[in-house]
């Protein structure tokens, strides 16, 4: 239940100049980050979302917005190049920030409930084949990068647990379980759960935690040896931990060594792991549970995915394909 008694209202005037925004934008923060609890990665993304809109708005004022206006501003995000994905998101933040304007009493409906369906911005997931997933993982070579062993290491792990890209980079040394082979992974809203892990990957760490971790935190600039720094499961060339960004570039680098698309992702390997276990005859429940998933609808999509494949392969190799 939604504490409005114990925040204070928001007072807005009917004043059309840009200036307001930002109280809207302050108070749906606060609204998302202290009532909702929505995780960080969220919040972030929702902050983006509603600067771009209000970029867009100008001087309009939210209260006079409705659902012809929000269409027009659905078009253009979508003559701006983002990618489907990212238009669902942008009409799901605009959901959730109507809302709040509601419970502060600033409009009285919610038009953005009448934009379309987030199911009809929904696309099929990029995935890589088994033989270009072997490739990648292959890729990382001595003498030829820094750190190979670590990169192997992440490379195996995206793979073999098909945690997000933020779960890996948050992941921390006593996470992983070598001798058990199996790590934990913190979610969205901090749900941790148990993935296993292959030979390789437990192999990988390995090679990487003996060989050129001692290395890197050598090189930690800072003197944080003693930090909690040190508990993260991958770090930077310099001793810190990983960014998400140096996760996405390390995927990316790998993909054009080997010819493969360069819109290759961390999420391609998340999607690739998924796909790859219910072609092998995986339950849908558990993959949804080593996904992390709150909804098998969201695991479905997997299935698709595998039935395109299958529908290509029989036209191909049957006679009447």
């Amino acid at each position: 239940m939604l504490r409005n008694s114990r925040r204070k209202r928001l007072v807005v005037r009917e004043v059309q100049q840009p200036v307001f925004h930002q109280r809207y934008l302050d108070g749906f923060l606060k609204y998302i980050t202290d009532e909702l609890q929505l995780a960080d990665n969220t919040i972030e993304a929702y902050r983006r979302d509603m600067r771009r809109f209000f970029r867009w708005l100008g001087s309009r004022s939210v209260q006079h917005l409705d659902v012809n206006i929000l269409a027009d501003y659905v078009d253009y995000l979508h003559k701006q190049s983002l990618a489907a994905s990212s238009r669902a998101r942008h009409i799901v933040s605009l959901r959730v920030f109507f809302r709040f304007l509601q419970i502060e009493g600033v409009v009285k409906d919610n038009p953005s409930e009448l934009l379309g369906s987030q199911k009809l911005w929904e696309r099929m997931p990029q995935v890589l084949s088994p033989g270009q997933v072997a490739a990648l993982l292959e890729a990382p070579a001595e003498n030829i990068d820094k750190l190979w062993r670590r990169d192997r290491a992440v490379l195996e792990f995206f793979y073999a647990t098909g945690c997000r890209v933020s779960e890996l980079v948050n992941m921390k040394i006593q996470d992983i379980h070598l001798n058990e082979k199996y790590c934990l992974c913190t979610g969205k809203g901090n749900k941790q759960r148990i993935v296993l892990l292959s030979k390789s990957a437990v192999a990988a760490f390995g090679q990487w935690m003996q060989n050129e971790r001692p290395a890197v935190m050598n090189r930690n600039a800072d003197g944080l040896r003693e930090s909690a720094v040190f508990t993260w499961a991958f770090l930077s060339y310099k001793g810190h931990r990983i960014r998400r960004e140096a996760m996405w570039e390390l995927i990316k680098k790998y993909a054009v060594r080997i010819g493969a698309p360069s819109s290759i992702t961390p999420h391609t390997m998340r999607h690739s792991f998924a796909t790859h276990l219910l072609a092998g005859g995986a339950d849908l429940r558990l993959v949804q549970e080593m996904l992390g998933h709150a909804s098998i609808a969201t695991t479905q999509i997997y299935t698709h995915v595998d039935m395109s494949r299958l529908k290509a392969v029989h036209a191909k190799c049957h006679p009447r394909g």
